[in-house]
């Protein structure tokens, strides 16, 4: 997430995203995560959300 040194609650941003893959994939969409400032991310975006999924057939 793109924040200003003094800015403590990057968690509480990243739940946005956490919720959403509940929201959309159910019970299979909890998940472990992590939530880490930095102060830039590339092309100016405010937070970039990394992902790896497991596909059953």
């Amino acid at each position: 997430m793109n924040a200003t040194p003094e800015f403590l609650d990057h968690p509480k941003v990243v739940n946005g995203a956490s919720e959403l893959f509940v929201s959309v994939f159910g019970e299979a969409g909890r998940h472990a995560r992590t939530a880490i400032g930095a102060g830039g991310l590339p092309y100016g975006v405010a937070v970039e959300v990394d992902a790896v999924f497991a596909v059953a057939k």
